[in-house]
């Protein structure tokens, strides 16, 4: 579809505005239709949850705009085309990102390859092995760019084909400095994918946001090499959650660095030795990708507004509490439809009220 400017840049602001998840910005443009009916409503709704708010200002929008033009940068909305349909499945899939490079290839069947930062020589060399023969038998290698696994991967990948990096920061920040040369390389040889808006400097919170995208993005994830507790451990977590296959390799159980691997290969994940192994896994007889990976759901589909006068919010609220719990738990206690459950949730929501967690689950905040 092709959205008007103006729907375009309010769809910008609406997600720039405080308390506007992804989760959030689906529900409302669910509810009133659009971006721009949406906006008019988050001041009242929000009052109605308890606190004043104020929508993201348009000054703010157009400075926005031009930083990401000015890093020769473009945006994808979710319900563009170009949108990788394995992500658009995820529940919190982001709905706008910025992008460098050539779009086209998220349209590729993609491997996630992650793994540890501080990475053995051992295991560098095997991500870059699979990186380039994954990549050369036409699979979009996906990773985050960090350190150690991360570059391994994408220097194999752009060696055999194409890879994209998600990066934790703004489109126009390079992060680590050190992968400032293998960024911009990707930029022009592959494709390089932010959620955050450009000028952010990489916080802890953006990298699980960031593992996200990378394991919505894959048909598979596999990990080369993983302590115990690591963020690649997450991102293999959010692969299995969403149903796509866990890989991993197995290391030496003296060295910490292999301990990740190996422990998820005794909780399920599929062992791995080769690349030929990864695509196996992730194909069907016939050399199709899966077709379960590619069933599109409909989380952003194009929405028929709803008439704000046919719902009121559920009286929910003494149903909450700061232990999270599922949303289909409080439709069921209340006995009020999910449409008012879930308008009640939303104007907490936009009033700072309430916390979403994984799962569907929701607490009452501070």
């Amino acid at each position: 579809m092709s959205l008007t400017q103006e729907e375009a840049f309010a769809r910008i602001r609406l997600l720039r505005s405080p308390n506007v998840g992804p989760v959030t910005f689906r529900q409302l443009l669910q509810r009133f239709g659009n971006a721009v009916a949406a906006l008019e409503a988050l001041p009242d709704m929000a009052a109605r949850g308890g606190r004043r708010m104020s929508v993201a200002h348009a000054d703010r929008i157009r400075e926005e705009i031009a930083a990401v033009r000015s890093a020769g940068a473009r945006y994808l909305f979710h319900d563009d085309p170009a949108y990788p349909a394995l992500l658009r499945q995820a529940p919190s899939a982001p709905p706008i990102v910025t992008y460098r490079g050539a779009v086209d290839l998220l349209a590729r069947p993609a491997v996630a390859i992650v793994g540890a930062r501080n990475a053995s020589a051992a295991a560098m060399k095997l991500a870059r092995q699979f990186g380039e023969a994954l990549a050369d038998a036409g699979k979009l290698v996906v990773s985050g760019l960090a350190r150690g696994i991360d570059g391994a991967a994408h220097e194999g990948a752009l060696s055999g084909g194409a890879t994209a990096a998600v990066i934790a920061g703004g489109i126009d920040v390079a992060y680590p400095p050190q992968h400032a040369e293998l960024q911009e390389r990707i930029a022009n040889e592959g494709v390089l994918i932010a959620e955050q808006p450009p000028g952010t400097e990489p916080q802890a919170r953006h990298f699980p946001s960031r593992n996200r995208i990378i394991a919505g993005l894959s048909a598979g994830t596999l990990v080369v090499e993983a302590a115990p507790k690591s963020g690649s451990l997450i991102t293999a977590r959010l692969a299995g959650e969403a149903g796509r296959e866990v890989m991993a390799i197995p290391g030496n159980p003296l060295d910490g660095r292999a301990r990740g691997c190996n422990q998820l290969i005794r909780d399920g994940a599929i062992l791995v030795q080769t690349p030929e192994d990864v695509i196996e896994l992730i194909e069907d007889f016939t050399g199709q990708p899966r077709s379960t990976f590619h069933e599109d759901r409909t989380e952003f589909a194009q929405f028929e507004p709803m008439d704000p006068a046919d719902q009121a919010p559920a009286d929910i609220e003494s149903l909450l509490s700061s232990a999270p719990v599922p949303v289909d738990d409080i439709v069921r206690a209340s006995g009020e439809s999910p449409a008012a459950v879930q308008l009640a949730l939303l104007e907490l929501e936009l009033a700072g009220r309430l916390t979403r967690h994984a799962g569907g689950r929701v607490s009452l905040g501070a």
